[in-house]
């Protein structure tokens, strides 16, 4: 058996996927961006991913998910969020006709806590942190014989963002790194194991915030390592307790993991806002922070960076980035 057949995901069930999702998800953008690059000292090109009803790459996953909820005979489905997830699995389960429960810490994030509920989700604002909403979601689904989405764990939301990697496939065969954001993995294992699959050379870098570096030290260590609290704004990619199966995945198709301070995360969002007149959340920006920090890495090679969310409060991104 080669590594990549020890992943879980598979490329028919990717290519499937795509025929799953809401158009408006698909095909998007990838642009480079030459006053970016200039100021990089590298060619970048950014794969825009919040140009969409719920602003993030999460639809993807969320709308391969409910199709086979569907399949499956399902009427409700429970997950946990810190507010990207939530939005998108509202938003496909009312296009399937499926009842959304979504669970998040008290904490998150007020802005995608409304979009949440607007989008007719029963939002359940309840748990310490993501962790715990983890914890409650997993008990109401069990309780009430609900199904259960646990992002990147089910293999639904990773292969549909994988589509994300076909497409990269497809537009710049010839990229030389891809830099893509970490969190508990769906987003990067579905990318690195598309462009695996397809015979794509490049590089693919996952990047975590200092302050949340669960699945970082887990891929540098070979085994789960869990932490015992999160201090980032990047709240999109902010966990403490990585999933086995999904280490397992990372462990095969990312070539490097590394970290990025906050100031570094601003710095990225700042760069993107003046440079491609974008306004993104800090976790869309940590590949443009892993360029900030490492310039000398990227010098002269041709960088591709998901731009995977724009979910931010404008007090929040005014403070971060235009004060």
């Amino acid at each position: 058996m080669s590594e990549l057949e020890r992943v879980r995901l598979r490329l028919d069930r990717v290519r499937e996927a795509a025929g799953a999702i809401d158009p408006a998800f698909l095909d998007t953008p990838l642009s480079p961006c030459a006053p970016l690059g200039e100021a990089l000292g590298c060619s970048v090109s950014l794969k825009i991913e919040t140009r969409n009803p719920v602003g993030s790459f999460k639809g993807r996953g969320t709308d391969t998910v409910t199709a086979a909820v569907r399949r499956l005979g399902a009427s409700r489905v429970v997950c946990a969020s810190a507010g990207n997830l939530g939005q998108a699995l509202a938003h496909s389960g009312a296009r399937r006709g499926l009842e959304v429960t979504v669970v998040a810490a008290r904490t998150a994030s007020p802005v995608k806590l409304e979009r949440i509920a607007a989008l007719g989700a029963d939002l359940r604002a309840e748990a310490d942190d993501i962790e715990d909403a983890r914890v409650r979601a997993r008990e109401i689904a069990a309780a009430e014989d609900a199904y259960l989405l646990e992002d990147s764990l089910d293999l639904a939301s990773c292969e549909g963002a994988a589509t994300i990697g076909l497409e990269l496939a497809r537009d710049d065969p010839e990229l030389d790194v891809v830099l893509v954001a970490l969190g508990g993995g769906a987003l990067a294992s579905g990318v690195g194991f598309a462009l695996r699959s397809l015979g794509v050379g490049a590089e693919v870098i996952g990047i975590q915030p200092v302050g949340a570096p669960a699945m970082a030290l887990s891929w540098r260590a070979g085994r789960v390592v869990e932490t015992d609290s999160i201090d980032t704004i990047a709240d999109g990619v902010a966990g403490r307790c990585p999933i086995p199966e999904v280490l397992e995945d990372l462990l095969v198709v990312l070539d490097d993991v590394v970290l990025v301070r906050e100031d570094s995360i601003k710095a990225g969002m700042r760069a993107l806002h003046v440079h491609a007149g974008l306004v993104v959340e800090p976790s869309a920006a940590l590949g443009i922070a892993a360029i900030l920090e490492q310039p000398e890495r990227f010098a002269g090679r041709r960088v591709t960076t998901i731009v995977c969310g724009s979910n931010v409060d404008p007090a929040d991104f005014t403070r971060w980035v235009t004060a």
